[in-house]
Parts: C-alpha cells; sequence; structure tokens
C-alpha cells in the first residue's frame, strides 16, 4: 500500500509538472525562483505522501503544497527581491498593441493574496470550487464569495485600465 502511494504520487507530479511550475510562476514571478519552489514542493510531497489517507485527495493535497512553498518563498525572499529590484531595474519591453491576456494577468497579479490564490487556481489551473476550498483549507462558500469578489473588483480594474 505504501508503495502504491509512493508510485502514484511520482506518477502525478510526473504528468503534471508543467502546471506546478506555472503555478509557483504566477506566484513567485521568477523562473529560477519558480523551479526552486516547485523542487521544494516535490520533494515535501514525497516526504510526506506516505501521510496521505485518501489515494483521491491527492491532486489537491499537492496543489496546496506547490501554493504553500510559493507563499513560503515570497515571505522568506520579500527582503532580497525589494533590495534587488531597487539596485538593477529592469525595463520590460512591451509589444505596442493591446494586449488583453497580459492586462487581465497583472490584474490578477495585483489582487490581494486570497482572491489571487482562488482566480488563479479557478481559471489557470482549472480546479472546481470544491477543490480550491481543499487546497486553501477554506469554506466553500468562503470561496465562492472571494471568487465573485475578485471577479467584480477585476471588472472594475479592467475598465479603469481600459479607459
Amino acid at each position: 500500500m505504501a508503495q502504491d502511494i509512493y508510485d502514484l504520487t511520482v506518477a502525478y507530479i510526473l504528468d503534471n509538472q508543467e502546471k506546478f511550475y506555472r503555478l509557483a510562476y504566477s506566484y513567485v514571478r521568477n523562473q529560477d525562483a519558480a523551479l526552486d519552489v516547485v523542487q521544494n514542493a516535490v520533494c515535501k510531497g514525497l516526504e510526506k505522501c506516505y501521510d496521505l489517507k485518501n489515494p483521491n485527495a491527492l491532486k489537491t493535497w499537492f496543489y496546496r503544497i506547490v501554493v504553500n512553498e510559493s507563499l513560503q518563498y515570497l515571505r522568506d525572499n520579500r527582503r532580497e527581491v525589494v533590495s534587488a529590484a531597487e539596485e538593477m531595474p529592469e525595463e520590460i519591453y512591451i509589444e505596442p498593441e493591446y494586449d488583453k491576456e497580459r492586462e487581465v494577468y497583472e490584474e490578477v497579479q495585483k489582487l490581494p493574496e486570497p482572491m489571487k490564490t482562488i482566480v488563479v487556481l479557478y481559471f489557470y489551473e482549472d480546479l472546481t470550487l470544491k477543490q480550491i476550498a481543499e487546497v486553501t483549507q477554506t469554506n466553500l462558500n468562503t470561496v465562492k464569495s472571494r471568487l465573485y469578489s475578485a471577479l467584480h473588483k477585476l471588472e472594475k480594474n479592467l475598465k479603469e485600465v481600459l479607459a
């Protein structure tokens, strides 16, 4: 049984590694940092997979690990990122034409952390509201409320950006 859950965890991680990288990147916004976050999440997941009682919860369980590792990385590196940004300002090239997807993504990144997590998991990772409630360890109605509040806020912000 223990080897089965380990093999199941390894197979799940290998099948979904791009999704985990994308999720981590949406938080840390740095390629190397996102790879570090995913690596830490994989190590933690493989160490703790034997504690998983329900193999059907593997998806939400591992997403929670990736989200928590991303948030931990941000907490640990907050000062470092700010000081590095002050020393070397990075100029970003932006295409002259309007890119709606980029605008939406930038507005999602500006949302408060609980709202941002829900929007990213729902729209970018295709998790259900119930799965998001499990990942964030939040009441389902709270998840729904935060999602609708986030969508309202995004709509308002995007109208201002486009105006």
